[in-house]
Order: structure tokens, then C-alpha cells, then sequence
């Protein structure tokens, strides 16, 4: 529903040494070919400790549009491409992929940046439906990711939407119990792993007010968690999305939380088919750049949860979610100051 997607899965490590990771297996060819360099390297540690994949689909077009002599749009899409992104981990592999990805930023002494998106009845089956085929497929998943984690630093946000959707009731009554007992079960898994930070997914200014989530944010594990995320895969300003955290963390015992700034910059789209202010919205702009260092005691960070630059779904001429949107990753980029 917010443009989540399955298409931002990593596939396969190039190998430690080189820190190389191919991410976006399922996205478009637009980012050129895999492999080819465009010299992305690490943010400075301190207050961005997240790791930037250097062969993403954002670098990856970098290097093609060098190649092509287009030197003016290689460096717009280096505003994405030099940034730390969440890596959207799916069906495939999750032991594997999650232990290449954390592996790889631990080899850069930095912190791997997760989304774990694979609940049962994900999306109430629109652009980014799918998921695991039921609860014990769910837990088979979650200890694969988790055993991938093993004890290396990683940042983790849990499930995109899932909460949300039982509270607007896209999802069905008969799954709510199940839904609620998989999201507490994911916290306390994940929570095991020494070096783990779990945010809970808890929507956004512009859907619901605190008061309609803190109980069911409590019935789902917040309280063994250590947050909460806001604003994934939104437009939400980011003082509006601070203001909706405080007033969500006075209602859960205080708890910190991170905010989605990816593609924030000039807040939410306002024009259009309001049903679809979310899909690849015209005129947004990338938000705050990654960093741990927010003035705010309560926002732990600001971060790239959904990966500017990919398809929201295939809406206002846009390929399916989650894959690679070149001429949508450089409108954002280029209303960007």
C-alpha cells in the first residue's frame, strides 16, 4: 500500500574482499550492467554508520550513464547512489543473502541496513502482494534470517505495513491473531542475535493518530523491540514525522524510533487520485541524507528505508514495485537542493 516492494532483494555476493554486493536481481536493466564501477565508496562513520553498496541499481546507473558520456545525470543519480539504503530482504535465500550483506558491511566496519518483508498476506494483494505461504513458513524464514545475521552488526526493520494493515482492516479478521503472534515471535527471534536493533514498523503522520496504534504496537512486541520506524516508504515531512513519533513514543514507554527521509524532501504529493498519493507521486524530492546524528533524543536516526529510485508499482507509468525507475530516481534527485 505505501510502495513497498519485493524487488530490492540482494541475489548474490561478488565476493568479501572486493565489498561488492549485486542487489536488485528482480529490478529493471535501466541501471546497466552489474559489476560496473562508478567508485562508490563509505560515508564517514561518524553519524552514518550504515553501509552503501557500491553496485546497487543506483550506482549501476551511475556507471552507464558515465559510459554514455552523460555526466550531468551520473551525477544526479550520485545523490542516491553515495547513500546508505535499506536492503529489502524477501523469499530467496535469506540465510544466504542476510549473511552476505551483513558479512560485507562488516568487512567495511559498518552497519548493515535490513528490511524484512515477507509476512503472510503481505499488501492485501495489491502492487507488492506475496509472502511467506503461512505462520510456519513465516518462522522457517525469520530463523534463517536471523541465523544469516549471526552476531554482526544490523539495523532492522520489520515488516513494512503488516501492522498497519490489521488496523485499517485490509487484512482479513481470520489472520489478525496469527499476524500479531508472527510480529512479537520476529522481535524476540531477531532480538537473540547479539547485535541486532529491531525497529517495528508504525506507520505515518498522514494515515493514523498515535491512538489508533500504540495497542496494537504493544500487542505486537514494541516493548521488547528497540523502536519503532515512521514515515517507510512515505513522503511525510520529517518534522511532521518527529512530532507523530513523540507523541507515539509517550504511548509506548518511551521508545525511540527512525524516520523513513528517502524521498521526503518536499513533503507528500498533494494532486491527483488521492488513492494514489503514495505510487510514484510527481515533484517529491530526496529528504535528509542518512545520518545518526538528528538533534532529536528521540529520533535515533534518519534513514533511506525504501530505496529512492524504485518503482513504487506500475502506477503513472511506472514498471512494477520495486523495480529500477531511472527517469523517477532522476526527478527526485534533481529537485533536490
Amino acid at each position: 500500500m505505501y510502495g513497498s516492494h519485493t524487488g530490492s532483494l540482494a541475489c548474490a555476493v561478488a565476493g568479501i574482499g572486493a565489498a561488492l554486493l549485486l542487489s536488485g536481481c528482480s529490478s529493471s536493466d535501466g541501471g546497466g550492467e552489474r559489476g560496473a564501477s562508478a567508485a562508490i565508496g563509505q560515508q564517514p562513520k561518524r553519524g552514518d554508520p550504515y553501509w552503501v553498496n557500491p553496485d546497487g541499481n543506483a550506482a549501476r546507473q551511475v556507471a552507464a550513464y558515465a559510459r554514455e558520456g552523460e555526466k550531468a545525470n551520473a551525477d544526479l543519480i550520485r545523490k542516491i547512489a553515495e547513500q546508505p539504503v535499506g536492503e529489502w530482504i524477501g523469499p530467496d535465500d535469506p540465510r544466504g543473502v542476510t549473511r552476505g550483506l551483513t558479512e560485507t558491511a562488516e568487512a567495511a566496519d559498518r552497519d548493515a541496513l535490513l528490511v524484512l518483508y515477507n509476512i503472510p498476506h503481505r499488501d492485501c494483494g495489491q502492487f507488492s502482494k506475496g509472502g511467506a505461504a503461512d505462520g510456519d513458513a513465516y518462522r522457517n524464514w525469520l530463523e534463517s534470517v536471523a541465523q544469516g545475521i549471526g552476531d554482526r552488526r544490523a539495523t532492522v526493520i520489520l515488516e513494512p505495513d503488516a501492522l498497519l494493515h490489521l488496523v485499517d482492516g485490509c487484512t482479513p479478521q481470520q489472520f489478525h491473531e496469527e499476524r500479531y503472534d508472527l510480529l512479537k515471535s520476529a522481535v524476540q527471534r531477531l532480538k537473540r542475535q547479539p547485535n541486532a536493533t529491531v525497529y517495528m514498523d508504525a506507520g505515518n503522520a498522514g494515515w493514523q493518530t498515535p491512538d489508533a496504534l500504540f495497542e496494537p504496537l504493544q500487542r505486537a512486541g514494541i516493548a521488547e523491540a528497540d523502536g519503532f520506524a515512521v514515515n517507510v516508504s512515505n513522503f511525510e515531512t520529517t518534522a511532521a514525522s518527529t512530532d507523530f513519533g513523540k507523541r507515539l513514543s509517550a504511548k509506548v514507554g518511551g521508545k525511540p524510533f527512525v524516520i523513513d527521509t528517502s524521498r521526503n524532501g518536499n513533503g507528500p504529493y498533494g494532486g491527483g487520485d488521492p488513492a494514489e498519493s503514495w505510487c510514484n507521486p510527481p515533484g517529491r524530492a530526496l529528504g535528509e541524507r542518512p545520518t545518526t546524528d538528528t538533534g532529536e533524543a528521540l529520533v535515533d536516526a534518519y534513514l533511506w528505508i525504501k530505496r529512492p529510485g524504485e518503482s513504487d508499482g506500475d502506477c503513472k507509468g511506472g514498471p512494477k514495485a520495486g523495480a529500477w525507475y531511472p527517469e523517477y530516481a532522476l526527478d527526485l534527485a534533481r529537485a533536490t537542493t
